[in-house]
């Protein structure tokens, strides 16, 4: 309810922000730490949709902004490299409707490939960007962020971290908005076609926009003082913000919203008042790089702490200037596929045939640990094809025959199409075979719909892609589908013999999620009864 205390994580606090702000359409793709948003969203009333990948969500959002109407675009740090391309020409538009990007960030790689840090996007692509410390503050902040975007008509990165994502804080929800534009299309062909004659004044624009924003930055930003002791003067941002705190109370702080562009006057003036200017940044030295460019004395953290997370120890010992080597961390219980997993006949075949395996990002990603270890490769979503291909291109045929690559269906749909045609259009000597584990959902991140499951995000069912047909009329040449609860055939003997034929080849292999199937059989019996939200909602799924 508005005005009341709520206790909310952070993804939560946003897509209620995001509900009050009046968004007509959240689209994104599941990937923690941000997967959560959009699902809540869509619990809250919100319309979301999974779409198949980042950069179609993105540019399906900047249609809808195109509209007039207000949209959120929801992804984690390595979806954004996805989006990119998108991103950096939407920069140089006029949006009319307020367009949010948010990025959640994994640093410490809790559910990650890797580390980066994606204010260098703020920087790259021109997209100005706010960073809460905690719920409240991602609440705020994303509301705040469809104000900015539609005030200068440009997107706006909202950049979270995986501990203001999952942590839960107190949010007190101001009023919903009255009411938002009526979405309509008018024609402005100068600032949404992006040829080079209307690019080049667009960049002219951009930087004008830019330089405005910084002004308002200045005047009325979000920025929070807290003047203490002028031996120490901390400057951070996120979460950070929280630990610096707590582990340095009687210190000086100067805590920003927006990180870009910066409030540079302001910040000069609070080193000034100082004898020391530490700043604490999860990540990479993004702001010690700007402010020192600047010509403000700042100093940074040691660079072993640009690694992991930080907490309040950590930001003790980058006040004391210590780098001993830091504790380390017991060792958890590897992760380890599931008991009844279908993935693990697969990889035992694979293991048994001594493949070289390409593999991808998902749950089978597992595959590469004891007790199958049969996995050689893993770089991002969809890479495992191109990798294979590669592989078979250039080993000796004796080697290449050995040659592998395994995909999950979501991540098929993701980005595995375009790998696809690679292979047909392109066959090694030897030909190729392609593995797709399909368990009928995107698993490693919460049991997700995808355009292959043949339901929407509120599990609804929609149209489904067939992937068979698919890589039939893509000019595949060889096609099989393996139910892997079908004893009768065996799948190490189908493995092994299309990889002595030269040709390309795709196999199959099918079975519910073993975590999943239950649910699936709960939204096909609601399906079946046409009430599968209320069904689904009224089981606890």
């Amino acid at each position: 309810m508005t005005g009341e205390r709520q206790l909310l994580s952070g993804d939560d606090a946003v897509a209620l922000a995001a509900l009050h702000a009046g968004v007509q359409l959240g689209t994104g793709y599941p990937g923690t730490p941000s997967t959560e948003i959009l699902e809540t969203f869509d619990q809250l009333g919100g319309r979301a949709q999974w779409s198949p990948n980042e950069k179609v969500a993105l540019e399906v959002g900047l249609g809808v902004a195109f509209a007039g109407a207000r949209t959120l675009v929801t992804m984690k740090h390595v979806g954004l490299n996805v989006a990119a391309d998108p991103l950096y020409t939407a920069a140089y538009t006029d949006v009319e409707g307020g367009l949010v990007v948010v990025s959640a960030d994994d640093p410490g790689m809790a559910s990650s490939q890797n580390e980066q840090d994606n204010r260098h996007y703020s920087r790259a692509a021109v997209i100005p960007t706010l960073e809460p410390i905690d719920s409240q503050q991602a609440y705020d902040f994303t509301r705040l962020a469809f104000e900015i975007s539609e005030r200068w008509k440009i997107p706006v990165m909202l950049r979270l971290t995986t501990r203001v994502c999952h942590s839960k804080t107190v949010v007190v929800p101001r009023a919903p908005v009255a009411a938002t534009a009526v979405p309509s299309f008018e024609r402005k062909i100068p600032e949404r076609v992006m040829i080079p004659a209307f690019a080049k004044p667009a960049h002219h624009r951009l930087r004008a926009k830019l330089a405005e924003i910084a002004a308002w930055n200045e005047a009325e930003g979000p920025v929070r003082e807290d003047r203490g002791d002028s031996e120490l003067g901390i400057l951070t941002t996120g979460i950070s913000a929280v630990h610096a705190r707590e582990a340095a109370p009687s210190a000086s702080h100067f805590t920003f919203g927006m990180t870009y562009p910066l409030p540079l006057t302001r910040i000069r003036d609070f080193a000034a008042s100082v004898q020391r200017v530490l700043v604490v940044e999860e990540g990479d030295p993004v702001l010690v790089t700007d402010l020192r460019a600047e010509g403000i004395p700042v100093e940074g953290k040691a660079e072993m702490y640009r690694f992991g997370e930080l907490d309040v120890a950590r930001v003790r010992r980058i006040i004391a200037g210590e780098t001993s080597p830091e504790p380390v961390p017991p060792k958890g219980k590897p992760p380890e596929l599931c008991q009844g997993c279908a993935h693990r006949e697969v990889f035992q075949a694979l293991k048994d045939l001594d493949c070289i395996v390409a593999g991808d990002i998902g749950c089978y990603t597992l595959g590469v640990l004891p007790p199958f270890s049969a996995m050689d490769t893993c770089v991002c979503m969809g890479a495992s094809i191109g990798v294979g291909l590669g592989l078979r291109h250039a080993l000796p045929e004796h080697e290449a025959r050995r040659v592998v690559s395994v995909i999950g269906d979501s991540t098929f749909v993701h980005s595995g199409l375009t790998g696809l045609a690679e292979m047909v259009y392109n066959p090694p000597p030897s030909g190729h075979l392609v593995l797709i584990l399909d368990n009928g959902t995107t698993a490693m991140t919460g049991l997700q719909e995808h355009p292959g499951t043949g339901r929407s995000l509120d599990h609804s069912p929609t149209n489904r892609m067939d992937f068979e047909a698919i890589a039939r009329a893509m000019g595949v040449q060889n096609v099989h589908l393996v139910e892997t609860t079908d004893k009768t055939r065996s799948l190490k003997d189908l493995i092994s013999d299309l990889l002595a034929k030269p040709e390309t080849a795709l196999v199959i292999t099918r079975q519910p999620c073993v975590l999943a199937a239950p649910k699936i059989r709960l939204y096909d019996k609601a399906a079946a009864e046409g009430t599968p939200q209320q069904t689904c909602a009224a089981a606890g799924v």
